[in-house]
């Protein structure tokens, strides 16, 4: 079975707010098997309006990855994120 993964482009306005968010988030990847592949850092934007913050999570199937972000403890994970900054997030499936 193809592997799912979570890409989320974030823009952050309130550092602080956010990192409430990443806290409480983490344990719902961790529930449904996420693995967290790139997380910020040093990127390159090569075409297209980039943000400052890139996130590459893996879960074990697609199905994996949208029951995580269906989940109660990611959407109380997500209130948290509300008024921290500008977010994309694209579920995909591997190949």
């Amino acid at each position: 079975m193809p592997k799912g993964y979570w890409i989320a482009r974030v823009t952050v306005t309130d550092p602080d707010r956010y990192q409430h968010y990443a806290s409480a988030a983490r344990e719902a990847f961790e529930r449904f098997g996420g693995s967290i592949l790139a997380r910020g850092g040093t990127h390159h934007q090569m075409e297209g309006e980039g943000r400052p913050r890139n996130v590459v999570i893996e879960f074990p199937s697609l199905e994996a990855a949208r029951a995580c972000y269906a989940s109660p403890e990611y959407q109380a994970a997500k209130a948290k994120r509300e008024g921290a900054g500008v977010a994309e997030i694209v579920l995909v499936e591997g190949v």
